[in-house]
């Protein structure tokens, strides 16, 4: 048996660029048969929807509204409903899996971490991190920023990036060692949206689970077109940065799309 898991998803509660609740999106991903979702809104540094001046408690419990509508709705309708976020550093984004909310309000530090400081953050308390669409170019992204050593893997498929953005991921994690993982970054569940995710042949029962499949390197199915991989004669190399471990950025200079798959 097939279970199905969404990874990476925003609320209108939460994030500012959401479009549908917590609820709505729990009950699309019942209807489309998932067996769970992770609510990955955007983080303090992140385009959030809370205002950064509340107190940090005031702050966390808003943060949560989104992830609280959702789970209230699929303990009603039988969906397993996790809580995760999704956090912007440089235009860099890291999703952050395996602490709970409660985590949040012992933590007012994560705000202001660096990338090194929230891996050592999460792995010291049980979680991981996932560097999101790491190929990403869009306007508000200054340039495209590599952290191998700040991730516990990469998610190469991202259903809101452009085709020449995964094939390049792609690359970069088979090369470079990195397990690999594939969300939606669904901002709106609509009867004509497909989303993606990951497969296990076994059920995630917490968020430790996957916390543990992703640190042991546990097979997972990516829920995408294969297609999407597929390398076309258009797309042009982009300009990529690696971050040493003092996190300055240096100019890569590397082909990514002659790499091989």
């Amino acid at each position: 048996m097939i279970y199905r898991y969404e990874t990476h998803m925003h609320t209108c509660q939460s994030s500012a660029c959401g479009k549908s609740t917590g609820a709505e999106h729990a009950r699309r991903y019942k209807e489309l048969g998932y067996d769970g979702i992770f609510i990955t809104d955007h983080f303090f540094r992140g385009n959030c929807a809370v205002p950064r001046d509340l107190p940090w408690e005031e702050w966390v419990r808003r943060f949560c509204k989104g992830y609280e509508d959702a789970k209230a709705e699929g303990d009603r309708i039988g969906l397993q409903v996790f809580f995760a976020w999704e956090e912007s550093i440089d235009g860099d984004d890291w999703l952050v899996y395996g602490l709970p909310p409660e985590w949040l309000l012992a933590h007012p530090e994560i705000a202001r971490c660096t990338r090194q400081e929230q891996l050592t953050l999460a792995h010291a308390d049980g979680g991981c991190v996932v560097q999101a669409h790491p190929f990403r170019q869009r306007d508000y992204i200054r340039r495209i920023l590599l952290g191998p050593q700040f991730c516990d893997a990469a998610e190469v498929a991202n259903q809101g990036n452009q085709p020449l953005d995964d094939v390049c991921a792609l690359r970069y994690a088979r090369t470079y060692g990195l397990h690999m993982t594939c969300g939606s970054d669904n901002h709106l569940s609509a009867p004509d949206r497909q989303p993606w995710g990951v497969a296990f042949e076994h059920r995630i029962t917490c968020p430790a689970d996957y916390v543990r499949a992703i640190r042991t390197r546990e097979p997972m199915a990516l829920l995408c077109p294969p297609e999407r991989f597929d390398l076309a004669p258009e797309m042009v190399n982009p300009e990529a940065w690696w971050l040493d471990d003092k996190e300055n950025a240096r100019l890569s200079g590397i082909d990514w799309l002659r790499l091989a798959v």
